[in-house]
């Protein structure tokens, strides 16, 4: 059993939190952090997808595909030991959809507040990059759906917080998260939602780096974490100094799903929806996804532009 796949399974009240720890501790330890990228799953040209290619679309770099991604955490992304190569489940997804469209990949290092200006200016042809649909990203940018959005809530190992299933179970606590996010969205609306009723407000804290954001959590500055479950899984499990104590879909209490995003209006979108369902049959797409114990994040049809979380306030 991978990582996600015990999360899936505790959505649906059938596993244990407890469980779900065991299985990110043995699922860490299969992750190739080296920077080879010779291992790689690979896939053929896809002639369909290229086919569904705008004739009007021009790539930034003619013979590549060039691909913006944030290194943030593994199994998502991050630099290899090299500390320069970017490896993960995104970046082997680009790969595998560069092959789709018979290019030479090109990877871009980006910040996360950086990456949409980079795709609406043309800089890069996408990002890849653990990117939720919302509708009000919909308004700037194309969207090929690849993964479900699971978010976990981590705290301290000796932490007495066991367990976080709705907003006042966070009511009064200091909650750390990424800006811009779609678990920011989530926790900003929870907060909302706790002080309409008359419960304490949530301290919500952001932080540039990992080192930073740990440093908070293991010395009593923060509570709890609130950020892509797959990720704190897996520092959960090399570290063994948290533990995860609740886990929703993205979106909560509606759902969405990660998404290749394109330029809007460019032409690629639906070229790269072509690319994943193609892989999707062929059995590549599985591949990656269980390479990086992302079984249960895993779709069984990819979308371009379907309905995304909704606007706030809305």
């Amino acid at each position: 059993m991978t990582i996600l796949h015990a999360a899936k399974l505790l959505m649906a009240g059938a596993v244990t939190i407890a469980a779900l720890g065991v299985v990110a501790a043995q699922a860490a330890d299969t992750f190739d952090l080296s920077p080879d990228t010779s291992n790689r799953v690979r896939a053929e040209k896809s002639e369909a997808a290229i086919k569904a290619l705008s004739p009007d679309f021009k790539f930034v770099t003619p013979g590549k595909f060039t691909v913006a991604i944030n290194a943030w955490d593994p199994p998502i992304a991050t630099f290899a030991n090299d500390a320069k190569t970017i490896v993960g489940a995104d970046p082997d997804l680009a790969s595998l959809l560069a092959d789709s469209l018979g290019l030479e990949l090109e990877i871009v290092s980006v910040a996360w507040a950086d990456w949409p200006l980079g795709v609406a200016s043309g800089k890069y042809d996408a990002v890849i990059s653990n990117v939720t649909v919302t509708e009000e990203r919909k308004e700037k940018f194309d969207f090929s759906t690849y993964r479900k959005d699971v978010l976990g809530f981590y705290v301290k190992a000796d932490s007495k917080i066991t367990e976080i299933k709705e907003p006042k179970d966070v009511a009064g606590l200091k909650v750390i998260t990424g800006a811009g996010t779609n678990q920011e969205k989530i926790i900003l609306e929870w907060d909302r939602e706790n002080v309409a009723a008359g419960l304490a407000p949530i301290e919500v804290q952001y932080y540039d780096d990992r080192a930073a954001s740990d440093l908070a959590l293991q010395s009593g500055r923060a509570d709890v974490e609130f950020n892509p479950n797959a990720t704190r899984a897996y520092g959960a499990s090399i570290k063994h100094d948290t533990k995860l104590v609740g886990i929703v879909s993205g979106g909560w209490p509606l759902t969405a799903e990660i998404a290749v995003t394109t330029r809007k209006g460019a032409g690629l979108a639906d070229t790269v929806t072509v690319a994943i369902n193609d892989l999707i049959k062929s059995g590549k797409y599985g591949e990656v996804l269980k390479r990086w114990s992302l079984d249960a994040e895993g779709i069984d049809q990819s979308q371009t532009n379907p309905a995304g979380l909704p606007k706030s306030g809305s």
